[in-house]
């Protein structure tokens, strides 16, 4: 494929993955209704074609990752082979930690929401069991948004040093993926990051997503303004 047409793919799966995980959101918060315990879960009971749908959305955001990861590097590659592969890779890492973090725990609930239908249903000791587990804080980041940070740190920088996007949006991304790859492990390891938590902190990035996605689609990239090669052919 051309360059501009991985310009374009990512561009528009970049929207996409932006949009579906606004829908996860969506769906589980209406599921678990701010309940929390067995209210939780005999609402998950009811809204069980909300956590299915996560699912399916879950297995979607995976795939875009692993499509954004292969386009980015094969736009940026010409720039930094090396460095694009570690982007490529961090996004990889990003899909499959999502996926096998989340999907599990939605089956689980659905199984427990409707554990008390049919045979094998646990007993009252077992069925608390499980249910300590399955809503059980996890960490207090992802581990895949962490690949997540750092994969969109090194293709912004190197967006940034070829000039393949106006050098505004390329700092942009550099900025927010910077600001995301510093406060993301400090949380994790219960270091206190101030104000960058939440929305705050996720916000710049969700601007570069959106504005990039937005130029790859109507005005692609440019050749990088360090390719030496005249021979290179675009891929």
């Amino acid at each position: 494929m051309t360059r501009n047409t991985n310009a374009k793919i990512a561009g528009f799966t970049y929207l996409f993955y932006a949009a579906i995980g606004i829908c996860i959101e969506l769906l589980m918060h209406q599921a678990r209704g701010g309940y929390d315990g067995a209210a939780m879960i005999a609402r998950i009971g009811q809204y069980a074609t909300n956590v299915r749908l996560s699912i399916l959305i879950t297995l979607l955001e995976c795939f875009s990752s692993l499509v954004l990861g292969v386009t980015l590097y094969a736009i940026t590659r010409d720039e930094d082979r090396e460095l694009a592969m570690l982007g490529l890779v961090c996004r990889l890492a990003e899909g499959v930690l999502g996926s096998v973090n989340n999907i599990p725990g939605y089956l689980g609930l659905l199984w427990l929401a409707k554990a008390g239908v049919g045979t094998g249903v646990p007993d009252i000791p077992t069925t608390n069991a499980l249910r300590a587990f399955l809503l059980m804080p996890g960490p207090s980041v992802p581990i895949g948004s962490i690949f997540f940070a750092v994969g969109s740190l090194i293709f912004s920088y190197l967006l940034l040093r070829g000039r393949m996007v106006p050098v505004s949006i390329a700092w942009l991304g550099v900025f927010a993926s910077g600001l995301l790859a510093v406060t993301l492990p400090l949380q994790l390891a219960g270091f206190s990051t101030g104000p960058l938590t939440g929305y705050y902190q996720w916000l710049p990035a969700l601007v570069f997503q959106i504005v990039l996605a937005l130029w790859l689609l109507i005005k692609g990239v440019a050749t990088p303004a360090t390719r030496l090669s005249p021979t290179s052919q675009d891929v």
